[in-house]
């Protein structure tokens, strides 16, 4: 199985989540949210930055089980997730995002960028406003 994204839990609390490129399939996009559920084992503040610079576009089954996730997890989040970033230089991307919050609306401080070091200093704020 080729993964949708790799999570990166080296710099925490800022955590890495980059989408490889791959398509989305079922059985990796289960993985995918399993992996990000577990980035809050910890029971720490975080702030998690998506870096969808290579991401392929999920399907809408997918978008679907993303807004889904964001309602089942909206508490978790809200306690312990100090904003997220998102890294989507490509205007159909951004609309894919747009889509999940139509279906179910971003639980936590969120903004977009173009570039990973924008989103790495707007993440590490959220942290430091959260403390």
């Amino acid at each position: 199985m080729e993964s949708y994204a790799h999570i990166n839990e080296e710099h925490f609390p800022v955590v890495h989540i980059t989408f490889t490129g791959n398509a989305s399939t079922d059985e990796n996009f289960q993985v995918y949210l399993a992996e990000t559920q577990s980035c809050y084992q910890k029971q720490q503040p975080l702030a998690i930055i998506f870096d969808a610079t290579k991401a392929s576009l999920p399907s809408l089954r997918h978008q679907k089980m993303q807004a889904d996730w964001l309602r089942e997890h909206k508490a978790l989040m809200q306690t312990f997730c100090a904003g997220t970033a998102y890294v989507i230089p490509n205007a159909a991307l951004r609309l894919v995002l747009k889509m999940i919050f139509s279906l179910q609306k971003q639980p936590v401080p969120f903004a977009v960028f173009d570039d990973l070091p924008s989103a790495t200093n707007w993440a590490q704020l959220q942290l430091e406003k959260k403390a």
